[in-house]
């Protein structure tokens, strides 16, 4: 298979030196390739390498194939569909040449089967007969994210990378991008933890500080051969630092042994019973035989260190994610939640129409609904941010939410500050230890929320909401798992299933939803 992209020693390091990876070795070619890591280990770094938009510290970076990207453009007020495709100019050109002004250029340039192209790739991505003149303002999320995934299928490069491509989109549009990445026959290096997308891989690659580690197939043979990976790695650690600890105590045996024998020799001189020639020759065939001793033991020391240097070699040593909740208290037939008949419209634009909903005891709840279907105003009328417009709204106890943009956390602020803001019940070193079970430990927890990467941000907003000292009731997450690395997700899941207060979650990730223990779902159409 020919390689789109050879990565030979390539090691990534942050502006304050701080390294993200060395001793990267890859190759990738005509497949599709889910890159997965923890966050802050150099995923999209890596993307920008590879399309040169940064240098790395070390290695080289060789494209043998021409690259796209799916680019998150900022829609301009006088831009339309066709732009967001990057078709204007060459449709404009075909339209000169069609109406007998084209100039020779025009036709060294024409792409004659543009417009096919067009048709095609627009109808793969849901948006059949769409209007290449509409304004992009006009376009949701989801369709703007449709339209950048069309033009990669009109300009058909040989390699395409996309970071976190299903963030923010529903579940039709995720199996959009899905199933464009099914069809796609040339290479495609996707970062994600969006475990649907991934079991479409042909191979899952793993960046951790050590490099990467190739695993084939998709994220379920990737899950298991990682698991049977690192128990063997950690049984091969285990099994080298007990026998540095047997060599160890070896050395130590002999060296008490020697230190026996030399004591006698001393006692045996200071007495002067034996011949000073017998006692000078048991003097130097001691000395000679610690000499040797030595050496032996040093080299043994030597072979056992090496053995558990390799080993500690295939043990990426990283701090997890691990937490408990402490318990909330929610008796099992308090009333939480009552919607009755509840509406949201402003400026005469009806957001929220008629929704109804008991919620009972620590009952879980997911609100399901495609794009601009009002599951955020939903959840914002729920905790009592905004006022319905109609019908009513009562709450039993204690409400909580955390949305996607953890804008709970203040950006100017230290996390303890934010935490203890958040908790004023809770003293510093309360504050510290409920941000040390989130890995803000040390200095960490003194960094500013806005200096901190997308994960970084969502963990931190996780640890002041779930580590007071007295846990929310109820506790309504709005898309929690978008900025969350594999990982971080496992363990927010297991937490999330020992909490025994109400949950209400706002997801499209279908495994997350599964694995917390939803049990009923609540469907949003798009209000007319």
């Amino acid at each position: 298979m020919t390689a789109f992209i050879t990565l030979a020693g390539l090691a990534c390091r942050t502006p304050d030196s701080r390294e993200l990876f060395s001793n990267l070795d890859l190759a990738i070619g005509a497949e599709r390739v889910g890159l997965v890591g923890r966050n802050g280990v150099g995923k999209t770094s890596l993307l920008r390498i590879i399309l040169g938009e940064l240098a790395p510290a070390a290695g080289s970076v060789a494209v043998g194939g021409r690259l796209g990207t799916l680019r998150q453009v900022t829609p301009q007020a006088d831009s339309t569909l066709g732009d967001l495709l990057g078709v204007r100019d060459a449709l404009t050109r075909l339209d000169r040449i069609e109406r007998g002004q084209g100039q020779a250029a025009d036709l060294d340039l024409a792409d004659w089967d543009l417009p096919q192209r067009i048709e095609t790739a627009l109808a793969e991505m849901g948006l059949t007969g769409a209007d290449l003149g509409r304004p992009a303002l006009s376009l949701s999320g989801g369709e703007a994210t449709r339209a950048s995934l069309a033009a990669l299928l009109i300009d058909r490069p040989d390699m395409i990378l996309l970071d976190e491509p299903t963030n923010n989109l529903d579940a039709e549009a995720r199996a959009v991008v899905g199933r464009m990445l099914e069809g796609w026959r040339g290479g495609a290096l996707v970062v994600s933890h969006d475990r649907a997308l991934l079991r479409g891989m042909d191979r899952i690659v793993e960046l951790t500080s050590l490099g990467a580690a190739s695993y084939g197939g998709g994220y379920d043979l990737y899950a298991e051969r990682k698991a049977a990976m690192e128990q063997a790695a950690a049984r091969d650690l285990d099994s080298a630092e007990q026998e540095l600890r047997r060599a160890q105590a070896e050395l130590q045996r002999e060296r008490e042994r020697k230190a026996r024998r030399d004591a006698a020799g001393k006692r045996a001189r200071a007495k002067g019973d034996a011949p000073k020639m017998l006692l000078d020759a048991q003097a130097e065939r001691a000395e000679t035989t610690g000499a040797r001793l030595s050496r032996i033991a040093d080299r043994r020391r030597a072979e056992v260190a090496e053995t558990l240097e390799a080993a500690q070699a295939k043990i990426e040593r990283v701090r997890r994610l691990a937490f408990s909740l402490p318990p909330s208290g929610l008796p099992a037939a308090r009333r939480v939640l009552t919607l009755d008949n509840v509406g949201y419209a402003v400026e005469g634009r009806r957001i929220v129409r008629g929704v109804s909903l008991n919620l009972t005891g620590p009952e879980r709840i997911a609100i399901a609904g495609p794009n601009g279907a009002g599951k955020t105003t939903l959840i914002r009328l729920m905790v009592g941010e905004i006022e319905p417009t109609e019908g009513r709204v009562t709450r039993g106890v204690p409400v909580a939410m955390l949305d996607q943009r953890a804008s709970i956390l203040d950006p100017a602020q230290t996390l303890l500050a934010n935490f203890q803001r958040l908790n004023p019940e809770a003293n510093r070193n309360a504050a510290q230890a409920a941000l040390a079970r989130f890995l803000f430990r040390n200095t960490a927890a003194e960094a500013r929320a806005g200096d901190l990467s997308g994960g970084e941000t969502l963990r931190a907003a996780l640890a002041c909401v779930l580590m007071s000292v007295q846990p929310p009731q109820c506790l309504i997450l709005d898309e929690p798992t978008n900025h969350l690395d594999l990982d971080s997700i496992a363990a927010i899941e297991q937490a999330l299933l020992g909490y025994d207060g109400a949950l209400i979650v706002v997801s499209h990730d279908e495994h997350f939803l599964e694995a917390i223990g939803i049990k009923r779902r609540v469907s949003l159409a798009r209000a007319v």
